[in-house]
């Protein structure tokens, strides 16, 4: 399936090119395509480079956790919720503690620590994979989850619309909140259906409950502040818990012996290899979206859309935040640039402005992380892991647009 849309990217874009150049009249149009491609590739390679560092950090400091037993002991606790939604993974296996680490740097918005953490939870479960050119169900699982996203403090957002002069730039939590636990929601509906996961048993019930009740707590503590303390508690906590997990880690792992500076390098040497390994699939799958973009197509699919939702009656407000929406699956980068050029358009706290700060919080970049994740392992068949993380995009997207008119319109 990735190969096929992989395809219709470039398709799409000559045809798009053709169109530009024969009825548009712009004889540049195949210039700057090919220019993009460049563009592209160089960033590709620029954004594997600049994961090098942070891959080092962050896999020496999982390689301290693991000789110190913390791995275990998070596998432990979460053993009855992974045997059930993913009851190819032994229990007490590594990959439980590292796919928590993961989603629990993602709840907080901690991107430079999640990628690393899911970088290391991907080779976890490759070790248990009985085809390793072919996704295995909880390799599926775990990546939808990533693209899907469940962010607690999406203070990256609130930073943006800082910057870009917003009277109140965390007005858009609760809204975030609601918008990317759907696309989560969503995400693990359809990959329990398809593969027959039993979401009703009552161990899963439990946790589901027990996650749901501290959302609801975190929800009713950040919601009585005023947007200045939330944006400066958002931002106090996620960087103390981020610390703290590193200070649990040496403290944990120095109790039990280990020479955690030994263990350290041990583990950030991993980090130059997995980088190299990314950049055949980031160049891949970048280049097949700059040219998209390059070529007009998007800007087109824009416009028909537009004029499909007033043919319905549909109030097109939100039509100006689509970019945004549209780019989210296929580039973060592109998302977060779309985002950017509709608060300087319109105005930062415009209601298109805010709807698309609302989307880029909603989910993750479906394409970008399936790239990334697949990639590191080298895994080529990827079943049904795009339509899952695809159906989670547009719940998020969808249910984005619908607050947005709920909170600001």
């Amino acid at each position: 399936m990735l190969s096929g849309i992989w395809l219709g990217f470039f398709i799409v874009a000559f045809l798009s090119a053709v169109y530009q150049w024969l009825i548009v009249g712009n004889p540049d149009i195949f210039s700057q395509v090919v220019n993009a491609t460049f563009d592209m590739a160089r960033l590709s390679v620029e954004i594997a480079i600049g994961l090098i560092g942070v891959l080092c950090l962050w896999l020496g400091f999982f390689h301290i956790a693991e000789r110190g037993g913390l791995i275990r002991w998070l596998a432990k606790g979460l053993g009855p919720l992974f045997r059930h939604l993913m009851p190819d993974v032994p229990p007490n296996h590594p990959a439980a503690g590292s796919m928590t680490m993961n989603l629990a740097a993602n709840m907080l918005g901690l991107d430079n620590a999640a990628t690393p953490l899911g970088l290391k939870a991907m080779q976890d479960l490759q070790s248990l994979n009985p085809q390793p050119d072919t996704a295995s169900d909880p390799q599926i699982l775990f990546l939808v989850l990533n693209t899907s996203s469940v962010t607690l403090l999406p203070v990256t957002i609130f930073l943006y619309r800082a910057q870009q002069g917003s009277a109140d730039p965390t007005a858009v939590f609760i809204p975030i909140l609601l918008a990317t636990s759907a696309s989560t929601l969503a995400g693990l509906l359809m990959v329990s259906w398809i593969q027959r996961l039993k979401l009703w048993h009552p161990v899963v019930l439990a946790y589901f409950a027990g996650f749901a009740v501290l959302l609801a707590a975190l929800v009713t503590y950040l919601g009585g502040l005023d947007p200045a303390a939330l944006s400066a508690r958002s931002s106090l906590i996620g960087n103390l818990v981020l610390f703290g997990v590193i200070i649990a880690f040496l403290i944990l792992a120095w109790r039990q012996g280990v020479d955690v500076y030994a263990s350290f390098i041990d583990g950030a040497k991993m980090g130059f290899d997995v980088c190299v390994k990314l950049i055949p699939f980031l160049v891949g799958m970048l280049v097949a979206i700059g040219v998209l973009r390059a070529s007009g197509a998007l800007e087109s699919l824009l416009v028909i859309l537009r004029h499909l939702f007033e043919w319905l009656g549909v109030n097109t407000d939100f039509v100006a935040a689509l970019p945004t929406a549209i780019m989210k699956p296929l580039s973060g980068s592109g998302a977060r640039a779309m985002m950017l050029e509709t608060m300087d358009t319109y105005g930062t706290d415009s209601f298109p402005a805010t709807v698309a700060a609302i989307v880029q919080g909603s989910t993750e970049t479906t394409f970008y992380v399936l790239a990334v994740y697949f990639g590191s392992v080298g895994i080529r068949r990827v079943r049904h892991a795009v339509a899952c993380g695809l159906i989670a995009d547009v719940t998020g997207i969808t249910t984005a647009i619908a607050v947005g008119y709920w909170f600001f319109h």
